[in-house]
């Protein structure tokens, strides 16, 4: 029998917290094979983002076609795409070829505060929502899609969770994680009216560096090994939050290091 194979389409973190990095170690952690297609290098590290280097819209593509007519995906994860070009080509890649799961985390801004997306990308990002199954704003990134506020609490994540179901994806992971309380709430709003609550102890550390992209590659693991939804999300909450409980063990960079995505094994 075949591995289960997931894809990440993303930016590179070099300090190896986030992005690309983060995603594959989240597939290797989980038991799936781990694919790449590189849309952005980053000069960052646990203290910063200091420079970003877009890589040219048609070798995005070139990546996508390279992976996607060879590789058997079941599921697509996708990440930074800080320019409208390189959101045009991933669009088209959605069109062209279908994959059946989607998870689009819309990384707007890195977890030191830099920007990772242009202004004008932003109509653009709203037109791929349309083509995926899970979308999982944290909820800076839901109101920045809205024009909003931020949400303050568990009924306003709800309302915002709906309104962005009616940009066209299947499911809505709106993530509570930038509130507060002493349960760190996440709430997965799906088309059909179900709403799922994923709820665990929030952890104190400064060590959370690559935990929105850690969870949506976790959701996206699941979902290539054939889980339901609800399922998927409810692993990728137990897996990201016992990452975040052992982060302060590996004692990475000097700002805020990342999560420990091996931590059931070292």
């Amino acid at each position: 029998m075949s591995a289960p194979i997931a894809v990440s389409i993303a930016g590179s973190d070099p300090s190896g917290g986030a992005g690309i990095e983060a995603d594959l170690k989240t597939f290797s952690a989980l038991g799936v094979y781990g694919a790449a297609v590189i849309t952005a290098l980053t000069a960052q590290n646990t203290k910063g983002v200091f420079g970003i280097h877009d890589v040219p819209a048609d070798f995005i593509a070139a990546q996508i076609n390279a992976v996607f007519t060879d590789l058997d995906l079941g599921a697509v994860k996708i990440g930074m795409l800080g320019n409208p070009a390189a959101i045009d080509v991933v669009t088209a890649a959605l069109d062209r070829y279908r994959p059946r799961n989607v998870v689009l985390d819309p990384v707007m801004v890195a977890s030191s505060g830099q920007p990772l997306l242009r202004g004008d990308a932003l109509g653009r990002l709203r037109e791929l929502i349309a083509r995926v199954r899970v979308l999982t704003p944290n909820l800076p990134e839901a109101a920045a899609l809205l024009a909003a506020a931020p949400a303050r609490d568990e009924d306003e994540m709800r309302t915002q969770a709906q309104r962005l179901l009616a940009l066209g994806p299947a499911a809505v992971l709106i993530k509570g994680g930038h509130g507060g309380g002493a349960e760190s709430v996440d709430l997965l709003v799906e088309a059909g009216g179900e709403t799922l609550r994923l709820a665990a102890p929030r952890i104190a550390t400064e060590n959370t560096h690559g935990t929105g992209c850690t969870f949506a590659s976790a959701i996206a693991a699941g979902l290539a090994k054939g889980l339901p939804l609800q399922t998927a999300a409810r692993k990728a909450k137990s897996y990201v939050s016992a990452a975040i409980a052992a982060a302060d063990r590996l004692g990475v960079g000097t700002g805020h290091g990342p999560l420990h995505h091996f931590h059931a094994w070292w």
